[in-house]
């Protein structure tokens, strides 16, 4: 349990009030991030910068501090999710959850009882996956009906990239066995031809004009974020890197931030009808930096999951299809050229080997295309998020051009159980391959790509450093050799989501005059069992000098 002198730090799992920026950490293990010095015995803060970190009895006089004793908790640099979605975050919170579900029978008992719950209004809710099920098969819209007569219900995938609708969703977008699929997008149909109720990638899109009737979503943007945000500083993040964020609620994080309602660090690249005007503006920031827009999300394929992602090669158990494409270089370079002579940052989607190929490609284009005293920023720090599938010979041009593989260690944990039904085992030599990337010198950004995955820091750790699945399976096939080291997974969530916003002079180690950003967890990352990770808790959560959540 921490002890605090201030009383108003021990209020158990509560969201804890802005109090002066002048702490003195000490009492347990403390991990700086930093090589030549690794370990302190204490940390200071004075107005939320890092004042000292070093030995106790090193340590200047602590008038004014406010004193925090670990009482054995481990302290680190201020983890950073480098891949999430705030507002989804906050969505699952409100709506229908299906994480977890057993079977297509599970699931749809929890859409009764929500249904039944919840008479009136159309039902919206996420985190189903097919791929352990013991039915073996994607949602329909007859299990929806059958569970929830009559009802206007949309369920997503847990990957984003699929949806099922009930009929009465089918009809009302009027959607039937004549609808073509978009480019990029996929209606599954059942062997009478009539749709199945599933719509994969693109294909949602043709929701669009009946959602925006009815009203897409019953809970407020503001109370998304404010659930997202007191979610996530439990979890013990201090920030965020929120992928596909909306342009239209950018101004209203801004306001949040500038309000004190964003109690963790927000890093926006938004969707890309934002591009053209975050391009004209320049780079975003409020509230000293607790928000920042300055990246645009582009799309290049699908999911792995709902074979959506983008091969070269057939799918190994559907050789009908290689994936889909969702944008063509004739469309992106010239995206990316305009960020690039804007100062905004590019971060693209691309799960498949094909699909990440295609991204190196327009990236080096676009590169030559804009000379180089036209680029607004030396080093524009271009991502590939995802980075799932690659064939080893494209490794290369994540190091020379540079690219930042912003990847996310539980989709391994979760995929691998039918990844190689998908790819077959050749194609796995280049899946998930954290190691073989960062040995090459490649910036690899960790995150979790939540509410895709549960979003917990200490799940991911666990992922990148014993690639395992949380019961401690690890099939044939798994590559063990594609996990990091401990001291590697650290800087995935500190120092390197930190060099992926620009801001490594400020945040990702502990040491003198960085932000005061840290996360204190009831293990020691660095040396438990890796089986014990997972059951850890995060303790503390410090922003700015500033206790955001504590555990008691």
């Amino acid at each position: 349990m921490l002890r605090v002198t201030a009383l108003a730090l021990l209020l158990a799992g509560a969201a804890v009030p802005a109090m002066a920026q002048n702490l003195q950490i000490h009492g347990g293990p403390i991990y700086t991030g930093v090589e030549a010095m690794p370990r302190a015995e204490l940390v200071q803060v004075r107005d939320g910068r890092i004042v000292f970190a070093g030995r106790a009895a090193d340590a200047p006089d602590a008038t004014g501090l406010t004193d925090i004793d670990l009482a054995g908790a481990t302290l680190f640099p201020g983890f950073t999710d480098g891949h999430a979605h705030l507002d989804g975050i906050g969505a699952r919170e409100m709506e229908l959850n299906l994480e977890g579900s057993a079977s297509v029978d599970e699931a749809m008992a929890r859409l009764k009882a929500w249904a039944e719950a919840h008479p009136e209004g159309p039902i919206l809710g996420r985190g189903w996956i097919e791929t352990r099920w013991p039915e073996g098969r994607f949602l329909t819209r007859h299990d929806l009906d059958a569970a929830a007569p009559g009802r206007l219900v949309a369920l997503w995938r847990a990957d984003g990239h699929a949806t099922v609708i009930s009929s009465s969703v089918l009809a009302a977008a009027g959607i039937d066995a004549s609808t073509v699929a978009p480019p990029g997008g996929e209606i599954l149909k059942d062997a009478a031809g009539q749709p199945t109720g599933l719509l994969v990638d693109a294909a949602m899109d043709l929701l669009g004009g009946f959602w925006s009737q009815i009203g897409d979503n019953p809970v407020s943007a503001r109370d998304r974020y404010r659930a997202g945000f007191a979610v996530y500083a439990r979890y013990g993040w201090t920030g965020i890197h929120f992928m596909s964020a909306p342009w239209d609620d950018v101004p209203l994080m801004e306001e949040m931030a500038e309000a004190g309602e964003a109690s963790i660090r927000v890093y926006n690249s938004v969707t890309p009808d934002g591009a053209a005007a975050l391009f004209a503006s320049g780079p975003r920031s409020v509230a000293d930096g607790r928000v920042i827009t300055r990246a645009v999300k582009m799309y290049a394929d699908g999911a792995l999951g709902s074979r959506g992602a983008a091969l070269f090669e057939p799918y190994a158990d559907r050789p009908e299809t290689t994936g889909l494409m969702q944008i063509d270089g004739e469309a992106a370079v010239p995206v990316y050229e305009a960020a690039l002579r804007s100062g905004i940052q590019i971060a693209t989607h691309a799960i498949g080997d094909r699909g990440n190929h295609e991204v190196t490609e327009w990236y080096a284009t676009a590169m030559r295309a804009v000379p180089l005293d036209q680029w607004d920023v030396a080093d524009p720090r271009w991502r590939i998020e995802h980075a799932q599938i690659l064939r080893p010979s494209d490794y290369a041009a994540f190091r020379d051009l540079p690219i930042i593989a912003s990847m996310q260690p539980s989709h391994a944990i979760g995929d691998f159980h039918f990844a190689g039904a998908r790819l077959g085992d050749a194609r796995l030599d280049g899946a998930y391959a954290w190691n073989s990337l960062v040995d090459m010198g490649v910036i690899v950004v960790g995150g979790s790509d939540a509410p895709v995955e549960r979003g917990d820091p200490l799940i991911e750790f666990y992922a990148a450093v014993a690639r395992r699945d949380l019961d401690g399976f690890q099939g044939p096939d798994w590559r063990p050799q594609e996990a990091v080291s401990r001291e590697t997974a650290l800087k995935m969530f500190t120092l390197w989501p930190a060099y992926a916003s620009f801001r490594e002079a400020e945040l990702g180690t502990i040491e003198v005059g960085k932000r005061a950003d840290f996360t204190a967890f009831d293990i020691d990352l660095m040396t438990v069992p890796a089986a014990e990770i997972p059951h850890g808790h995060a303790m503390l959560t410090v922003v700015d000098g500033v206790v955001v959540w504590s555990r008691d």
